[in-house]
């Protein structure tokens, strides 16, 4: 599997979920689609529509969502601004998040509440953990009347939870509060049905798990929430005259030049993909995950520890605490402990503070191209025995 990348062969990469890695027949057909589009511009872009509802359909597909609801993102970061840049709040209204919430959503759940007067309040779900209930009652005690919005992860970035999604929709809905679900490391890492999650807005990345091109990501907005969601960017939809098309679709499908062919790719991502393995996607996605189990249990024999979750709240990516400041390895706690397994052996890996400083995980990802060996020496350099 090794030689369908294109990734460095004397680097350990055990970071998949940060940036994704695409095989080379996504990239080459990236290419050729893009040498196509500078052989012939403006023929390229009189043809871009069909072929981008083309990769919207295959997309839709695999995630369970109309193609029509979808819009093609550079990345989630992107889908969850447009979100929140959209909606209206008002002073003293609630923006729910989590403390395991990817900090630049974070970021823009704060900007947009300061912005009218709202607030963002935090509810902290409890790590290690022991069910994913934890996560639902967490969410709920911090939920009040002033509540207008949820974001939620579906696959946290800095403890690599898999969050109960479903239930957290419904109970949000039943409160009268809509979620917007941060679903960047899930399509492709765990099986997903937008339609059946319920949100009224869902944003992912397809350049991670689905392995397409870096820049391919989408924003899910369900039917009765798109009155009023605007892209970032407005161009020429909106003032088109077109009635063969939704708003939604005047409004998103261009926002500009721009290279479209990482979303172009999409397709190209999910049959290789499926192609790798007899089973297709639900054989990578179990192969993968058995993989994240098999690191992580290296990782915590190593170090000492007990699973800091269960099973089933992981995907393909597992995150340890690894020793802090004040105990008695606290030899493993420095700001540069990420740089030093990569200059010193090589070992791609995040290490970051979470909660807060001294305290550190460290995330490992499982890809297919990914060998056993590799999570034991890793296990092997951080072993408190050693």
């Amino acid at each position: 599997m090794t030689d369908l990348w294109v990734l460095d062969p004397d680097v350990v990469f055990l970071n998949h979920g940060s940036f994704g890695a695409s095989p080379r027949p996504v990239l080459e057909y990236q290419s050729a689609i893009r040498a196509r589009m500078e052989r012939e511009p403006v023929l390229f872009f009189r043809q871009l529509e069909e072929l981008a509802d083309h990769a919207r359909s295959a997309l839709g597909a695999f995630v369970g969502a109309d193609p029509d609801d979808l819009a093609f993102m550079p990345n989630a970061t992107t889908g969850v601004n447009t979100v929140l840049r959209s909606l209206e709040f008002e002073s003293g209204d609630e923006i729910l998040i989590t403390d395991h919430a990817y900090n630049a959503c974070r970021n823009a759940a704060v900007l947009a509440a300061e912005r009218s007067g709202a607030r963002v309040v935090t509810a902290n779900v409890p790590f290690p953990i022991s069910a994913p209930e934890e996560v639902v009652t967490a969410i709920l005690d911090r939920v009040s009347p002033r509540t207008r919005l949820l974001l939620v992860d579906h696959v946290t970035s800095p403890t690599a939870l898999l969050f109960p999604i479903e239930s957290i929709v419904q109970e949000m809905a039943e409160h009268g509060i809509d979620t917007l679900v941060d679903g960047a490391h899930a399509p492709g890492m765990t099986p997903v049905d937008i339609d059946t999650i319920g949100a009224a807005y869902y944003t992912a990345n397809a350049h991670k798990w689905m392995c397409a091109p870096k820049g391919a990501a989408f924003l899910q907005v369900r039917r009765d929430r798109q009155a009023g969601i605007l892209p970032t960017v407005i161009s020429h939809g909106a003032n088109s005259l077109r009635t063969d098309r939704s708003r939604f679709r005047l409004l998103f499908d261009w926002t500009g030049t721009t290279d479209p062919t990482a979303h172009l790719a999409i397709p190209v991502a999910i049959e290789t993909m499926a192609s790798l393995l007899p089973g297709g996607w639900p054989e990578l996605m179990r192969h993968n995950h058995e993989q994240a189990l098999a690191a992580r249990d290296l990782l915590i024999r190593a170090l000492g520890i007990n699973p800091p979750a269960p099973d089933g709240m992981l995907g393909s990516m597992a995150a340890v605490p690894v020793p802090d400041a004040s105990g008695p390895h606290h030899h493993f706690s420095s700001p540069d402990l990420q740089e030093r397994l990569w200059e010193d052996h090589h070992i791609e890996v995040p290490v970051n503070a979470w909660p807060k400083w001294p305290h550190l995980l460290l995330r490992v990802s499982a890809q297919i191209y990914n060998q056993v060996k590799q999570f034991e020496h890793l296990a092997g350099l951080l072993s408190i025995d050693a």
